[in-house]
C-alpha cells in the first residue's frame, strides 16, 4: 500500500529498500515497484524530485522501473 512521503527521511528509507532489492534480485518485485510508484503519485513534488535525485545517484539502473512523473527534473 503506497504512502505519502512527508520527509526526506521517508524518501531515504524508500531508496535504501530499492537499492537493496536491486542489489539482491537485480530488479524490484512488482508489488514493491507499484508501491513506490504510488508514493511518487501521492507525494509532494519536492519529495518526488528528491527521490529521483537519490535513485539517480545511488541506483541509476532502477530509474527505468518507475514511470515518468511530471515532477522528474
Amino acid at each position: 500500500m503506497p504512502y505519502r512521503w512527508t520527509s526526506r527521511r521517508d524518501v531515504d528509507e524508500t531508496v535504501v529498500v530499492v537499492m537493496n532489492s536491486v542489489e539482491e534480485e537485480g530488479t524490484l518485485p512488482e508489488w514493491l515497484r507499484r508501491t513506490v510508484q504510488g508514493s511518487i503519485d501521492l507525494s509532494d513534488p519536492q519529495y518526488v524530485r528528491y527521490f529521483y535525485d537519490q535513485v539517480k545517484s545511488h541506483v541509476p539502473t532502477a530509474l527505468k522501473l518507475f514511470e515518468e512523473s511530471p515532477y522528474v527534473p
